[in-house]
């Protein structure tokens, strides 16, 4: 196993799942995954190695936080990558 597949980001399933709540019929993977980079790019890197210690270490009410912010980011990202679609 590499260093790279021993941890991930906190926020990627956060955002994702915000995708899913948002996704729209004409959405194509392309447009998807270029809503997910700009929203990851906009939220904080929240690194972990073991996902049980992520939720342990968590405070009351952060999940929830970083949830909103999620949402929040790949609502802004969808306008942005509309807005600057190559023709």
């Amino acid at each position: 196993m590499s260093l790279r597949d021993a941890i991930d980001n906190f926020y990627e399933p956060l955002v994702a799942e915000a995708i899913d709540e948002t996704k729209g019929d004409g959405d194509s993977p392309d447009y998807l995954t270029d809503v997910m980079c700009v929203a990851l790019n906009r939220l904080p890197a929240k690194y972990y190695r073991h996902s049980i210690d992520m939720m342990f270490y968590l405070a009351d009410g952060e999940l929830d936080t970083m949830k909103k912010q999620a949402l929040t980011a790949v609502r802004e990202a969808r306008e942005f990558v509309k807005s600057h679609q190559r023709e």
